[in-house]
């Protein structure tokens, strides 16, 4: 299966962030074709696509688009979710970096279609080279006449603002996102009420990841049976692959949905030389994690969960045989700890007391009965929390113990660690 360079056909171009580059690839012909048309018939196009959100979920952008209430006197709001920073994702903030006019024009287009004349998008406040690129970009935006007023003489006014959050991994789920916004504590809300229905400023919302409404509009213009040639029946188009770990060639690989890890390793140049893939993650570090037994398995929503994962944000993290399950599985637990909003118990507990049993395994100081203790905490966290976090912490918990039971057993059969951590390093056999 090729690889279907689309969003990043021109990512090494010199200076490919400008907006005289982005026109140089047919950059908001897409945004003109799209005001010729009914706003309704945008949704129609891009539901037809069967443009499938890319953060993780997988919920039907142009059906996303379909539920905001229409006539009902409110105001709409289109919200970019751009608060990318769970560990293994590295997709938007390079698209973001490379191509900022794409998520622009995406913006545009898709605010035109919900009917929106306000429009944001929230960025990672830490990446401040990012902020500063897309600033520019909406600057560039506004002076050739894409946003304000009359865009393009269609009547249609937009006004786009970047948001800079304060860095909380919690902002990703839409709700918190959307209270940050609103300048108070970012934490989920219950829902219902939706965003759709209720969001920014209790008015319908949107709120679409980066890649999803980057995906826009190549889709307007080259059409839906374009992007329906790629992928699968269910899961169609394109997407970003995001390689990273023990891996010869790390980065970015857009490829069509259903292409599978043997295939993007061929790209990658495979694992590490002289090491085997032990264990790997389809998408992020919140999902279930796969083994090499699972290197055949179809990388679609239906594939990857048919096979008892989450297909997430597509970011492969790639572990060989150097690699300590127990000692990968605590790093990412003291993450989902840290960022831990606190709102319910089952997370903000139970995320503390496994970082606690772990860090006692690794270190030599647990029992048989921690493995037990680990299940039983994950189980009280899994399906019980206010938002996925408390999911994202318990899956590799529960995946890495059914796969890796007797690598846990070992850390106190041993009194601790059975592996030297210095040989996972990149550098390790490297001449000092």
């Amino acid at each position: 299966m090729p690889l279907t360079p689309v969003l990043s056909r021109y990512w090494d171009d010199p200076e490919s962030w400008t907006l005289d580059t982005y026109r140089r690839h047919d950059g908001y012909d897409a945004l003109a074709t799209a005001l010729q048309m009914a706003p309704d018939e945008v949704i129609s196009t891009v539901k037809d696509a069967g443009l499938r959100g890319r953060g993780g979920a997988g919920f039907p952008t142009g059906m996303k688009w379909s539920f905001i209430p229409q006539g009902d006197g409110k105001p709409h709001y289109l919200v970019v979710n751009a608060d990318e920073s769970e560990p293994g994702t590295c997709k938007d903030i390079p698209l973001m970096l490379a191509t900022p006019h794409a998520l622009v024009e995406g913006v545009i287009i898709a605010a035109y279609a919900i009917r929106s004349s306000h429009a944001f998008i929230y960025l990672r406040g830490e990446v401040v080279p990012v902020l500063r690129r897309l600033q520019a970009a909406v600057a560039e935006a506004y002076a050739a006449g894409y946003l304000g007023k009359n865009i393009l003489g269609s009547g249609y006014d937009l006004e786009l603002i970047v948001h800079a959050g304060a860095g909380a991994y919690i902002c990703g789920e839409e709700t918190a996102l959307l209270a940050s916004l609103e300048g108070r504590r970012g934490q989920p809300r219950l829902r219902p009420p939706f965003p759709a229905v209720a969001g920014l400023y209790a008015c319908p919302t949107v709120v679409n990841n980066v890649e999803s409404i980057a995906s826009v509009p190549p889709i307007i213009r080259n059409g839906v049976e374009w992007f329906r040639s790629m992928g699968s029946e269910k899961s169609p188009g394109f997407t970003l692959y995001s390689l990273s770990g023990h891996v010869t060639k790390p980065g970015q690989y857009e490829a069509p949905l259903g292409i599978t890890l043997r295939e993007l390793l061929e790209y990658a140049g495979g694992v590490r030389a002289g090491h085997k893939l032990k264990f790997w993650t389809p998408g992020g570090s919140s999902t279930p994690m796969f083994t090499d037994a699972h290197l055949d398995v179809p990388l679609d929503y239906e594939g990857v969960g048919a096979a008892g994962s989450m297909l997430g944000t597509k970011a492969l993290q790639i572990f060989d045989e150097t690699t300590c399950v127990v000692r990968a599985v605590l790093r990412w637990t003291e993450f989902y700890a840290h960022e831990s909003c606190g709102k319910c118990t089952p997370c903000r507990e139970g995320t503390y007391w496994l970082v606690q049993i772990l860090r006692r395994l690794e270190q030599g100081g647990g029992n048989e009965t921690d493995v037990e203790k680990l299940l039983d905490i994950s189980d009280s966290i899994f399906g019980k929390s206010f938002c996925a976090l408390g999911d994202g912490a318990a899956s590799p918990i529960l995946s890495s113990i059914k796969y890796f039971r007797d690598e846990y057993l070992a850390h106190f059969e041993r009194d601790g660690c059975p592996f030297d951590p210095q040989l996972a390093t990149l550098f390790a056999g490297v001449p000092a």
